[in-house]
């Protein structure tokens, strides 16, 4: 065991020691990949920050998921369209003794913001209305985009995108299993209106891992999850976040709440319909302008930012309800005006959570050229930065020294895939575009010592501290 052990370990170390010595060599692209597993696909792409002409590049033209990186895509394509003074708005209006709360996708809207909007009813001097209307007309089409898993609909990282959006369309609880019991408890606040049926045991390890029994959520779209398997004890509870699965009927309920709190009565219903017509604004809420929500976007990879955005993007260009398609071609219409040719882009949301979406790394590359190019934009400052915040704040391989604060990129990762796109600084201070797209890596999880470093960790940290010592060379067959 112990020679096998170090036969995996031993070509490893080799391709280490010439980067940690005081006399290092070059390093080739011959000598990175093999750091991957077996299987993986790379495409790179490295070039000079003024000119995007590439020093290196391997599979440049491969269209890949991107994950993550897209949202690129959807903050350049908002920031070359959208004014300055974009917001997104949540209004209250009258007519005769209807309101209406007209919703425009605002992704940061909260239950507080709501009772805000709310509360100017009693201070007008209104006690009482017949129906209140629920307009979410801004979007159109599906709340999920094509390609993103059915198994993770659950979760609030998937959260559906709509304009009737409300504390992030995300619901917090927790899940306890303790050792004197072969039940579990979900907890979520009282205010909360979902409803949560939970079948899942309490079990040791050893039990779980032998009767390969996980624990598993299911939702309806009457906001109800339903948990059933297995959670090892625990000592402390495993926070939740669940997925609103219909925003409508969510702030439905916490509207019928609020107003009750506010002794406002409603003689009518609760509807989801448009607004009536000639009304007259009671209140508005403005969402945080677009440059802080680009920042929130991009340094905390928000799904729900980004696709609430490209909806907004595609009602503003098309003059029509947004949606995941005329979004899209929205972005492709507005990056096309500037220079960047996506035409052979696979594009199906903002976020870049859909398993469909694919691009290359040179199309990746040449979005990072223009953000670059254009400092007026100040997009370079919104990226997260390799060791310091964001996503790249603890990602092993680039969170120390000498990455740490020399690379600003946007990260992304699904199932298999790795990807970074952004600009690095070399020892010299000379600016690079980088663009990473790491698919099918799918390591041998049995076959990875402890306390040994994942083999994507080992092939960024190889990859960037070459690019920064201007010791990578490439020696592959090119793809320009």
């Amino acid at each position: 065991m112990l020679s096998v052990l170090f036969r995996r370990i031993a070509p490893i170390a080799s391709l280490l020691i010439p980067l940690t010595t005081a006399s290092a060599q070059p390093l080739t692209l011959e000598q990175l990949t093999p750091l991957l597993p077996q299987g993986s696909q790379v495409a790179l792409w490295v070039s000079d920050g003024q000119h995007n002409q590439p020093q290196i590049s391997l599979q440049a033209d491969a269209l890949l998921p991107p994950a993550s990186t897209q949202k690129l895509l959807t903050a350049l394509a908002a920031r070359l369209y959208l004014p300055s003074t974009f917001r997104f708005s949540t209004r209250l209006v009258q007519t005769g003794d209807d309101v209406a709360l007209i919703f425009n996708g605002d992704p940061l809207l909260t239950r507080k913001d709501v009772r805000q909007i709310l509360s100017q009813l009693p201070r007008r001097g209104i006690d009482s209305i017949n129906n209140l209307y629920l307009d979410g007309q801004a979007f159109a089409g599906r709340t999920r985009a094509p390609g993103w898993p059915w198994d993770i609909l659950a979760v609030c990282y998937s959260a559906p995108s709509t304009a009737i959006t409300l504390n992030h369309n995300c619901v917090q609880g927790a899940i306890y299993s303790q050792t004197d019991s072969t039940l579990t408890r979900v907890h979520v606040p009282n205010h909360q209106p979902i409803l949560v049926k939970n079948q899942a045991r309490a079990v040791s390890k050893e039990e779980q891992e032998a009767s390969h029994c996980g624990l598993d959520l299911s939702a309806t779209r009457q906001n109800t999850y339903y948990f059933s398997g297995c959670l090892p004890h625990r000592k402390r509870p495993l926070p939740l976040n669940f997925a609103v699965q219909t925003p409508s009927t969510y702030v439905k309920a916490i509207v019928a709440d609020e107003l009750a709190r506010l002794n406002v009565r409603v003689k009518g219903d609760i509807r989801v319909a448009r607004a009536p017509s000639q009304s007259r604004e009671l209140a508005r809420h403005q969402s945080a302008p677009l440059t802080s929500l680009l920042t929130t976007m991009l340094r905390d990879s928000d799904n729900l930012i980004a696709d609430n955005l490209l909806k907004a993007l595609g009602r503003r260009y098309f003059q029509q309800p947004g949606s995941y398609r005329n979004g899209v071609a929205a972005v492709k219409a507005i990056l096309q005006e500037a220079g960047i040719d996506l035409s052979q882009a696979v594009l199906v949301d903002g976020s870049g959570l859909s398993r469909n979406n694919r691009l290359s790394a040179r199309q990746l590359a040449e979005v990072i050229h223009y953000i670059t190019r254009h400092p007026e934009l100040d997009m370079t400052q919104m990226l997260p930065t390799s060791g310091v915040d964001g996503t790249l704040k603890y990602r092993q391989s680039i969170r120390h020294a000498p990455i740490k604060g020399r690379l600003k990129a946007k990260s992304g990762s699904l199932y298999g895939s790795f990807n970074l796109a952004g600009i690095l600084e070399d020892d010299s201070g000379k600016q690079h575009i980088v663009v990473q797209l790491v698919s099918h890596y799918h390591p041998e999880e049995d076959a990875q010592p402890e306390n040994v470093p994942s083999p994507i960790t080992q092939f960024e940290r190889e990859f960037y501290m070459a690019l920064i010592r201007g010791q990578l060379r490439p020696t592959l067959a090119q793809s320009h």
